[in-house]
C-alpha cells in the first residue's frame, strides 16, 4: 500500500512539473507605428517564446491607443481585428533555422470621433494638426 502511495505521488509530481515550463511574464504594449491620416495606431510587444508565456493588459493597450488618438484630435480608440504574432528571429542551426527566439505581437487600433466614426483627414483642423484640443461643440 505504501508503494502505491509513492507511485501516485511521483506521478502527480511529474504531471505538475510537465505543466510548469516557462514562467508567465507581464508585457507592456508600446506604440510602434500608425497613421494620423488613416486614424490608425499600431501597438506591439516582444517576447522569447521558448522562455516566456506573455500576458498583456488590453486595458493598458486601449489607454495607450486612446492617448495617441486624442493627441491627434480624435475622441477615443477601438481595436479592430485580433493581434498578429510573427517570429522575428530564429536560433541558428547547422542546417536551416532552429526554433523562434524572438516573437512580436502586434495589434491595431482605430481612432474614432465621439460618435464612433473615424474622422476623414479633411476634418482635421489646423489646431488639431498642431496638437491642440478642438473647441467644444455648441
Amino acid at each position: 500500500m505504501r508503494n502505491l502511495a509513492w507511485i501516485w505521488a511521483a506521478m502527480a509530481m511529474s504531471a505538475m512539473l510537465a505543466g510548469c515550463g516557462a514562467p508567465s511574464v507581464k508585457k507592456n504594449w508600446n506604440a510602434t507605428g500608425g497613421s494620423r491620416s488613416d486614424a490608425v495606431v499600431k501597438l506591439a510587444y516582444t517576447y522569447v517564446p521558448t522562455y516566456e508565456h506573455p500576458y498583456a493588459s488590453e486595458d493598458q493597450a486601449v489607454e495607450l491607443a486612446k492617448k495617441i488618438c486624442t493627441s491627434w484630435g480624435y475622441a477615443k480608440a477601438a481595436a479592430f481585428g485580433g493581434d498578429t504574432r510573427q517570429c522575428t528571429q530564429y536560433a541558428p542551426q547547422l542546417f536551416g533555422s532552429g526554433p523562434c527566439v524572438s516573437m512580436i505581437v502586434t495589434k491595431e487600433y482605430q481612432c474614432l470621433d465621439q460618435d464612433g466614426s473615424a474622422a476623414p483627414p479633411d476634418r482635421i483642423t489646423d489646431a488639431q494638426a498642431q496638437g491642440k484640443k478642438p473647441a467644444a461643440k455648441k
